[in-house]
């Protein structure tokens, strides 16, 4: 790049230098680097070249404006490439010996004002896709040495290998809720890494057809269980057995699971990313804790900073809990006032692409604990590090046995200090030890399974004595590696007399500048 004839910032890559006044950038990439101006006579050539670059890049936009818009109301603002998701696909593809079919959300799943769309995470890991009312049949794989059509491994001729669904080109829907993808869209093969793109409707005839020559369809089944999916898992279930009602159904919600522990590289980008605003959340709480505030007025701070961040949600609803509010585990209501002498418990995680952070720190109301806030705080950060010292691939969060990192941190609780009534405070460890995390704060996951690489997990043991108004918990984010663990959110402190000190110098700055009451 060219300079002005005074101070200028010369990048080239991720590189930055600052020029001096009378110098230019003039190196190419993928190094930047300054040198004295030049003569009038000299800079002629410079200037023909600058000149020419700009006609370029004028006849480059000129393109761009003649083709549609590609920005899509609901698509993620970025998302992990075609290729990945194709992969992905495959793989399921591996191992199944009939059809899979899946529905996205449609979009009517909540009827209240303030609903955003976003997409079934299933649906979403497989597809990349975010917009509503989309399907997607993907036939199983073709079988190495497989010459027999049978009905359980031969599809219709003719059939792609995997179809994904899109509603019809609708102009007047888009005027009130903006551009949607469909089927018919220039280069939509491209845009979505499906080689066959259909019209939503032609998907009843698609099962009909193969319903024909298969007598299985996977799809996800319906359970009853917090983030279960009900009742969107059996609408469709209940759609396939009224287009095709001799079909029988097999569960694919274990395979795909499988498939969701192990992060991908950008996955763990995108959780990375997510972590990083969380933990300038609770950084942004601690500076502006103190006794008059409402909860309310913490988490609305911590929002902010996610959303100025670039987080386009937050993972789950933000937990504030001062006082009595602080031993109730996922308390929402976020109304008390916060008291001098409170302990607050901030469960609180931003979203990043569709990926969820989930950070919990526990804070003094006032900036400093009281001895028995310490004592109980200090138990908990000795249970978590307990845990840390053992996480490793093998290791599981499964409540007994020798490999179980949960028991770890229990008997670090159970064996250090006391009730007020003398008794061990094992029983107010009420949760696990931790879970993993992606593009549901709660992931797929087994507790029992051994911990392997790529899995992104949280440690968040915690203590709640409804008796004495304190509940403390320390959460952290890790990924686990070949031979431990990578600490994700080791930024934010965790040592009570680190916290202190933040608290501390954010009221001292506060005191200089009286008028100031947002931070």
């Amino acid at each position: 790049m060219t300079g002005r004839l005074k101070q200028v910032r010369c990048q080239s890559g991720t590189d930055t230098l600052v020029c001096p006044p009378s110098y230019l950038c003039v190196c190419p990439p993928p190094y930047p680097c300054c040198a004295r101006t030049p003569s009038l006579l000299q800079r002629i050539p410079l200037l023909r070249a600058r000149l020419a670059q700009l006609f370029a890049a004028a006849l480059i936009l000129l393109s761009l404006a003649a083709l549609p818009s590609r920005t899509q109301a609901q698509e993620r603002r970025d998302r992990e490439p075609n290729s990945v998701y194709t992969a992905r696909r495959a793989k399921l593809a591996a191992q199944v010996d009939s059809p899979i079919l899946l529905w996205g959300f449609t979009g009517h799943e909540e009827s209240s004002q303030a609903y955003i769309f976003a997409q079934e995470d299933n649906f979403y890991y497989l597809t990349g896709h975010n917009e509503e009312s989309a399907g997607l049949i993907i036939l199983p794989a073709a079988k190495t040495g497989s010459t027999s059509a049978t009905a359980s491994s031969a599809a219709p001729s003719g059939t792609p290998q995997e179809m994904l669904f899109l509603p019809p080109k609708n102009p007047a829907k888009e005027k009130w809720n903006g551009l949607r993808l469909s089927p018919t869209d220039p280069g939509i093969q491209a845009r979505t890494g499906f080689d066959s793109v259909l019209p939503y409707p032609e998907m009843r005839a698609t099962l009909e057809k193969l319903a024909k020559t298969y007598s299985t369809i996977y799809t996800i089944l319906p359970y009853e269980k917090e983030n279960g999916g009900y009742p969107h898992e059996k609408s469709v279930v209940d759609w396939i057995h009224t287009t095709v009602p001799q079909i029988k159904l097999k569960d694919i919600r274990s395979s795909i699971s499988e498939l969701r522990q192990i992060k991908s590289p950008g996955e763990i980008t995108f959780l990375t990313q997510a972590i990083e605003l969380s933990l300038d959340a609770h950084f942004a709480a601690m500076r502006m804790m103190r006794p008059g505030l409402h909860e309310y007025e913490v988490a609305a701070k911590m929002v902010e900073v996610h959303a100025m961040g670039g987080s386009e949600a937050e993972g789950y609803a933000p937990i504030v809990g001062a006082g009595p509010n602080s031993t109730a585990l996922h308390y929402d209501k976020l109304s008390r006032k916060i008291e001098d002498g409170d302990i607050v418990v901030l469960d609180v995680g931003a979203q990043f692409s569709g990926y969820s952070a989930d950070i919990t720190r526990t804070l003094p109301a006032n900036g400093k604990f009281t001895p028995r806030q310490r004592e109980i705080y200090e138990v908990v950060l000795g249970a978590q590090n307990a845990a840390l010292a053992a996480i490793k691939p093998g290791m599981d969060y499964c409540q007994r046995g020798s490999k179980s990192v949960y028991k770890i941190a229990f008997d670090y609780i159970n064996s250090h200090g006391k009730d007020l009534h003398g008794k061990s405070l094992g029983q107010y460890f009420i949760h696990g030890l931790g879970h993993d995390i992606g593009l549901d704060v709660h992931d797929p996951g087994e507790y029992c399974k051994p911990l392997e690489p790529g899995m992104v997990v949280t440690v968040e043991p915690g203590i709640y004595i409804p008796e004495e108004n304190l509940g403390v918990r320390i959460e952290d984010d890790i990924l686990i590696t070949e031979t431990g663990y990578k600490f994700l959110s080791e930024r934010l402190p965790r040592n009570p007399d680190e916290i202190e000190k933040i608290m501390a110098d954010a009221a001292a700055q506060r005191a200089k500048k009286p008028n100031n009451d947002t931070d």
